[in-house]
């Protein structure tokens, strides 16, 4: 089942061209702990009751073309991130260390940024580089596990991990408000399949610059969520994203980005704006690790 969030924190479930409307399955929702979650959030942590509604409810319909797609989960506790996953990735930034020993780190849930939304350059004067990713979806609590982590995922989903070069911490490189596109839905893993093969391919204005295939990644899928549910407990809906392969380049302002994921069923498509960009409050432009070279010069 494909399910996406839409027009205002509506959820929906994908049928072709269309979005079936499914909100109304949690708008009886008890009251809730604290902050109110998203509808799918809500529908993600109700799913062994929900879910067969679901799969066969005919509710009001609406066009994908008419549609305004977001975040799939537009409100996770937390997104969670491998740093250098691929080998290749790893020899392109020239880094000793990878995922196994440098664990995972935090995005920002405010970071994230819907299909077709614009990624906003803060500033003028750095390096800002595409990261396309397999992303997936927690569907149930997770905490120390030690067996069958992929059945906590509910769905999967594309991801961009848009990311600043410099000496900063990657959790502040990597969480300016739109660094985190996200969607265009969920695809539940009975229908997106094995996601330890999945083929990724990112491109900019129309040039492939990342191919690659999950078979690759250094810690796979489970491995992943494994990992995570040792870091802190993973709560339905939230976010882990699998890493970036080699490719990665530099990103300008008109720029077009797309991530394509087999089983997905659609790219994620995103602009890029430098619109308001301003020099950067920060001294770590030429630290950290070296990016492979670019010859891309700002417009």
């Amino acid at each position: 089942m494909r399910l996406a969030s839409y027009n205002g924190g509506r959820i929906g479930r994908v049928d072709g061209a269309e979005i079936v409307d499914l909100t109304s399955l949690v708008a009886s929702t008890q009251p809730w702990p604290g902050p109110v979650p998203s509808p799918m959030r809500v529908l993600i942590a109700r799913w062994d009751e929900l879910g067969g509604l679901a799969s066969t409810a005919d509710g009001p319909r609406t066009s994908l073309a008419d549609a305004v797609l977001e975040p799939p989960v537009p409100d996770p506790t937390k997104v969670l991130a491998a740093p250098v996953n691929y080998a290749d990735h790893q020899a392109e930034m020239s880094v000793d260390s990878h995922v196994k020993s440098l664990g995972l780190f935090l995005k920002s849930p405010s970071s994230l940024l819907g299909p077709s939304g614009t990624v906003r350059l803060p500033y003028s004067d750095r390096r800002f580089d595409q990261e396309g990713e397999l992303a997936l979806v927690i569907g149930r609590r997770a905490a120390r596990i030690t067996a069958d982590p992929l059945s906590y995922v509910f769905g999967y989903t594309g991801l961009m991990d848009i990311t600043m070069r410099g000496g900063e911490d990657r959790s502040t490189r990597k969480s300016f408000a739109t660094f985190t596109p996200m969607g265009p839905w969920i695809v539940t893993p009975d229908e997106f399949g094995d996601p330890e093969q999945v083929d990724l391919r990112c491109s900019v204005n129309g040039v492939v610059r990342q191919s690659a295939n999950t078979r690759e990644l250094i810690w796979g899928v489970a491995s992943l969520v494994e990992y995570a549910s040792w870091i802190s407990p993973l709560l339905p809906g939230d976010v882990i994203t699998t890493g970036t392969p080699a490719g990665v380049d530099q990103l300008l302002d008109g720029d077009r980005v797309e991530l394509s994921l087999s089983g997905l069923g659609a790219d994620l498509v995103v602009l890029v704006s430098d619109d308001g960009a301003v020099l950067s409050h920060t001294s770590g432009r030429d630290r950290g690790p070296t990016p492979p070279p670019s010859s891309r010069v700002a417009r």
